[in-house]
């Protein structure tokens, strides 16, 4: 197999994965699917999906933001 570059192309920036020689195509794909999640790429553009209101991004963060503040409390002591 030679060394096809896989491609996802999100609006503004390209991933590239070469494949290796002898290099099974689902071992690629995973790489692929890895450096996608470690740059929050797939994240992204599942928050893209829908139009989220600019109060219900908001009250989300906000939520976020209580979350970590009661974890942060509950380790702290």
């Amino acid at each position: 197999m030679s060394a096809f570059p896989i491609t996802f192309r999100p609006s503004h920036m390209a991933i590239e994965i070469k494949i290796r020689k002898n290099e099974p195509v689902d071992r690629a794909i995973r790489r692929m699917k890895k450096k996608l999640d470690r740059e929050n790429i797939i994240k992204g553009v599942r928050a893209k999906r829908y139009y989220e209101k600019p109060c219900e991004k908001r009250r989300r963060k906000e939520k976020v933001q209580a979350f970590t503040q009661m974890l942060r409390r509950r380790y702290e002591s």
